[in-house]
């Protein structure tokens, strides 16, 4: 999946985040967005997904070759951020098979596989308010890089991990990210964005 953002610019009220942003992601390769806090990764990265507008310029979404629909590009993508949250009253397990009902597994995964690959079997059946930082972001990541899609938007995707999480995250992305078109904000921690050749800096 390609897209591309031309003189994209975002206004709150009368301040701008930035503006003037050519950026564009091409299909089947991992991209990184750093910047210092408040230079507008997360708005960024939600105006890539469509979830936002910005207050000039435009966003082109394509799949070989063939454009999206605004309204369709969710059904494309997967994302990832600490600001994004969990339905906090399901276990692990519910939280797997309700989000199965909106996009599915990468081929050959089901709710028991995922389970197994996350870490957190010994949690399936612990409510998810009950989860560390630490967990409900191992979460987020299973739920975004496993989902059957061709761009995966990852918001400071080592927020609030450990070092062992920070490894299972990476191995993650090496072995289910190839093809795959990855886009990573960072605040200039290269530890989320490993092997990645392609930094744009806001």
């Amino acid at each position: 999946m390609q897209v591309s953002l031309s003189d994209i610019g975002k206004r709150f009220n009368h301040k701008w985040v930035f503006k003037g942003l050519n950026m564009q992601f091409d299909s089947g390769l991992h991209y990184a967005v750093t910047g210092k806090n408040g230079s507008g990764k997360s708005t960024l990265l939600l105006i890539a997904a469509g979830y936002m507008s910005p207050s000039r310029g435009k966003v082109n979404w394509q799949i070989n070759e063939k454009e999206i629909e605004p309204e369709k590009v969710f059904e494309h993508l997967s994302l990832a951020s600490p600001y994004l949250e969990l339905v906090e009253e399901f276990t692990l397990e519910e939280t797997l098979k309700f989000h199965q009902k909106f996009k599915t597994f990468i081929n050959g995964f089901n709710t028991e596989s995922l389970i197994e690959l996350s870490g957190l079997g010994e949690s399936r059946h612990k409510s998810i308010r009950h989860f560390s930082s630490g967990m409900k972001q191992r979460v987020k990541l299973l739920l975004a890089i496993m989902s059957h899609t061709p761009l995966v938007l990852l918001d400071e995707p080592c927020a609030n991990l450990d070092s062992d999480a920070v490894k299972w995250y990476q191995r993650l992305k090496t072995e289910f990210g190839s093809d795959r078109t990855f886009v990573i904000c960072s605040n200039h921690n290269s530890e989320e964005y490993p092997e990645v050749r392609h930094v744009f800096s806001i």
